[in-house]
């Protein structure tokens, strides 16, 4: 298949970049967001988000003329769709995958629909999301035909796509990563490998769209449980007086082990968000993946109680300091190294809630942001790392390349949280 001009609906950490990466490739791309500001920066050839080699592309396809972003969607030859799917509360149950963001963009680019359009989602979904969009742009446009009554013959082709990037990385791995494609047929398959042949080097295997709905959560459900283990492993080890990040070390010498780092728990858009979209469609059997969620959206509470100790062994140690006298440092808030990425953030968390507990301000290092996200509690402030190594007790949350290239032989830290294994295990 032909495509001339393809739209992306959704120019956030995949939407933008993919939709830069394609331009590259001297197709015209029409980016459409809903947030006017990232829209007017876009325009700017200028970059809303902090990804490497992102600002580059960018600036150059809005230039040559290939990329423009809009507000709303206009016609196309294909609609990439790549807008969030956060949780909603239901019945008690506050993971439940909400897909009205796939929604209101079904319904937006649907009067624009011509006969041999495609229409891919790329946004992580519970499976039978793609079957439900497909349902509502039906819903839209009863004068055309769709996979899910026509098969083979309908005007319309529709796949689903999910992106396997790395965040840090995604210009590159968008590129290089193979792609899984499940059409609702064999022909809207063949169409969505069509597309991504443009700018895709790796390959592009084909399956069903419930399978690729699958793979992607299936994917970061293997990481979860594997995460949830080194950090459940490092609680025992505490209790045990054991040196975690030393024991995993040993422990991976094993030619057949292969034990992942701990850390203040699991953020992110996609681990920590992912594995719930499973168990809400199959709450019965999915007891490992469950568990693992549990295990690692229940660690920040444990780090909160290890500051807690910390505090009380400084205060027990300076007992003319009053606990407000107290000055705390937090290291990082993204959900991982080296990005501004804060969805779903442990660290973020942890801080604030040192923020609400405790009556002083609280310093923050994040090398990767410039303002703190107006979410966050009052009585967190951003210092520069030179003052945050000054702190009377260190929360090292986030294993930045700056915190690492830092020489903290420089200062004692003797009143320490390290959830990293970087500075100490105090």
């Amino acid at each position: 298949m032909e495509f001339n001009t393809i739209s992306v609906i959704g120019l956030g950490y995949i939407g933008l970049p993919t939709a830069a990466v394609i331009a590259s490739r001297r197709k015209h791309v029409i980016g459409v967001d809903i947030n006017q500001s990232a829209v007017d920066t876009i325009n700017r050839g200028d970059i809303h988000i902090v990804e490497p080699e992102l600002d580059i592309v960018v600036h150059a396809a809005v230039t040559e003329g290939y990329l423009r972003a809009t507000t709303k969607p206009e016609p196309a030859d294909a609609y990439l769709i790549a807008v969030p799917t956060p949780f909603k509360v239901e019945r008690g149950n506050d993971h439940v995958p909400d897909l009205t963001y796939i929604e209101a963009a079904s319904k937006a680019i649907a009067p624009l629909l011509q006969k041999g359009n495609l229409v891919i989602l790329e946004s992580t979904s519970p499976v039978g999301a793609t079957e439900q969009m497909a349902q509502w742009l039906a819903e839209e446009r009863p004068d055309l035909t769709f996979p899910q009554t026509h098969g083979e013959d309908s005007d319309i082709r529709i796949a689903h796509c999910p992106e396997r990037v790395l965040p840090g990385h995604v210009v590159r791995e968008l590129v290089e990563n193979d792609r899984v494609i499940g059409g609702m047929t064999p022909k809207c398959s063949e169409a969505a490998v069509s597309l991504y042949k443009i700018f895709v080097e790796g390959g592009c295997i084909t399956t069903t769209a419930r399978t690729a709905e699958m793979a992607k959560l299936t994917e970061n459900s293997f990481r979860d449980v594997n995460i949830a283990f080194a950090n459940e492993l490092s609680i025992i080890c505490d209790k045990l007086e054991i040196n975690v990040w030393e024991l995993i070390n040993l422990a991976n010498r094993h030619p057949r082990v292969n034990i992942l780092q701990p850390g203040p728990g699991v953020g992110g858009h996609c681990i920590a968000v992912d594995p719930w979209f499973i168990v809400s469609e199959t709450p019965d059997e999915a007891r490992i993946i469950r568990t693992a969620r549990e295990v690692n959206d229940s660690k920040p509470e444990w780090v909160l109680k290890k500051v807690q100790q910390v505090i009380d062994k400084f205060l027990s140690a300076n007992p003319s300091k009053a606990a407000k006298d107290v000055t705390i440092a937090c290291f990082g808030l993204a959900f991982k190294p080296d990005i501004d990425d804060l969805r779903e953030s442990p660290a973020l968390k942890i801080a604030n809630a040192i923020g609400e507990l405790h009556s002083s301000i609280i310093w923050v290092v994040e090398p990767n942001i410039k303002n703190l996200p107006l979410s966050v509690s009052t009585n967190l402030m951003l210092v520069p790392m030179s003052q945050g190594v000054t702190a009377d007790i260190i929360v090292l949350l986030v294993d930045h390349r700056e915190f690492k290239e830092y020489d903290f032989s420089l200062h004692d830290f003797l009143f320490m949280v390290d959830t990293k294994g970087l500075w100490g295990t105090r």
